[in-house]
């Protein structure tokens, strides 16, 4: 097994040691997963876990000696994978379960993606070289460095490792490429880098529809719809419309909607649609979260009617959150239209369909819809939320339906729909203010034997009307006083 170095300049080494040495003592390793956090690790790997843990990494090898424990294959690349906290010790542990196990190609991508990931890069390149020997080394090696060096912002590095894959036996070809670009723009604000690299090798290695994707993703990510387009426009001459590139269209698409560019956006989903690309339905339902959270009720409309001319059927989310923004814009409209159409889509509407739009009733004061809905969402079995109530029966009392607003409580109290302290009270006030004494005292003592409280402010208003009038309606009062008292004692 060849030895893993340490402590050497960052640039690629080009030839092996032959001296095994530790880790660099003054590295800061980042935070991982431990045997602590597994729930599947086999008895032996976690004993030898726990002794990397507590043991000095001086003093690893007698004490793995000292436990009797022969490692399979299995054991050591579970030790491995819960190591990445202890560098030093778990390379040791490698060379030491080496004696007994001829190491595998998993187990040595482990030792290379530890050393990367804890950026102790000389000695990750040393067992590489081992690997070069053993005819283990695999693109998939490489992708462990490339996502090593990008987390360090060590871009440079990246590429350099890149060039250097022919000299260890693997072909650079549109997969690496694109898993070096993929490892870059995951990184924030890097899309520089990663164009810099692309513009250097497409002409020797031609890019493919993961190329562009990637790309259009690290700008979707950045937010740049200039440069997004730049990509697009290439991509289009390079390699032509495909269903297979429906990443790159949602990343470009989400571009442009989240850049403002709505109008854009629609076109090029007609285009899409000439070139038979229409995406899928989480495509849409990603589009119209956007706008959703945007509050945009002037471009979802026909961005939902493209989905649907396309043979796509929403469900209850994506009509909910529709109607929802409607609503939010006082669009009534557009509310009973995507209402209508559920229906026939298969998407049946639910209690938060119908107390959405029966707030924005409520809210833009549709007095004669607000009732004619009333009686429809009783009919399908979808009765109002309590705040809903209040709302309706205050509104309706406010413009002259007080018949309504009586329905709608006589409703409420005879299903026990709680809490009734609000909508009760609003009752008693509209009918007040309305000039219906006797409705008042009617509906206050059925209130009082329901033991409804209340308030103090309600009974006030209700004695200044009642002692304005004749002797009768201040007796009618006092009664109502005395058993108001009588129920909160």
């Amino acid at each position: 097994m060849e030895a893993i170095a340490e402590n050497h300049s960052t640039t690629l080494p080009t030839k092996p040691r032959n001296q095994l040495h530790s880790i660099p003592n003054n590295l800061q390793p980042q935070r991982f997963l431990t045997h602590l956090d597994a729930s599947d690790i086999s008895p032996t790997a976690l004993v030898l876990c726990d002794l990397l843990t507590r043991t000095s990494p001086h003093d690893i090898e007698s004490a793995l000696s000292s436990t009797g424990i022969i490692p399979t294959s299995e054991v050591i690349q579970q030790v491995l994978g819960f190591s990445y906290n202890q560098p030093s010790s778990a390379v040791k542990f490698y060379c030491w379960a080496g004696r007994f196990v001829k190491p595998s190609a998993y187990a040595w991508n482990l030792v290379v993606d530890l050393l990367g990931k804890n950026q102790s890069f000389e000695p990750m390149w040393d067992a590489m070289r081992s690997m070069k020997q053993e005819g283990l080394l695999s693109l998939a090696t490489f992708v462990s460095v490339f996502g090593s060096y990008c987390t360090a912002h060590r871009f440079s590095e990246a590429t350099m490792s890149f060039d250097v894959m022919d000299r260890y036996g693997l072909q650079q070809d549109d997969v690496a490429v694109n898993s070096l670009l993929s490892a870059i723009c995951r990184e924030d604000n890097q899309m520089s880098v990663a164009i810099e690299f692309f513009d250097r090798i497409k002409m020797k290695i031609p890019p493919d529809g993961d190329t562009f994707s990637i790309l259009l993703e690290g700008w979707e990510k950045e937010g740049n719809v200039a440069k997004a387009k730049n990509i697009f426009g290439e991509m289009v001459v390079r390699v032509g419309w495909s269903p297979n590139n429906i990443s790159a269209y949602d990343a470009f698409f989400t571009t442009l909607v989240r850049g403002s560019h709505v109008d854009e956006a629609i076109k090029f989903l007609q285009v899409m649609k000439r070139h038979n690309c229409l995406p899928d339905l989480k495509f849409f339902s990603n589009g119209l979260d956007i706008l959703v959270k945007q509050n945009d009720s002037i471009h979802i409309v026909p961005l939902w009617d493209t989905m649907v001319g396309g043979g796509l059927l929403p469900n209850l989310i994506m009509y909910n959150a529709v109607i929802g923004l409607a609503c939010n814009n006082n669009d009534v409209h557009n509310a009973f239209r995507f209402l209508d159409e559920m229906l026939f889509h298969g998407a049946f509407p639910d209690s938060l369909t119908y107390n959405m739009i029966f707030q924005c009733l409520v809210r833009n004061k549709r007095v004669r819809k607000v009732a004619k809905f009333f009686v429809e969402m009783i009919k399908n079995e979808w009765p109002l939320t309590s705040s809903n109530y209040v709302v309706a029966i205050k509104m309706l009392l406010e413009n002259d339906d007080p018949e309504m607003a009586i329905d709608i409580w006589n409703y409420l109290a005879e299903n026990s729909v709680s809490p009734l302290e609000e909508s009760a009270n609003d009752l008693l006030i509209g009918l007040l203010n309305l000039g219906r004494l006797i409705e008042v005292k009617r509906f206050a003592e059925t209130m009082l034997d329901r033991r409804i409280n209340l308030f103090d402010s309600t009974m006030e208003k209700l004695k200044n009307v009642f002692y304005k009038k004749e002797r009768s309606f201040r007796d009618m009062y006092d009664t109502l006083s005395r058993r108001w008292k009588a129920v909160q004692m």
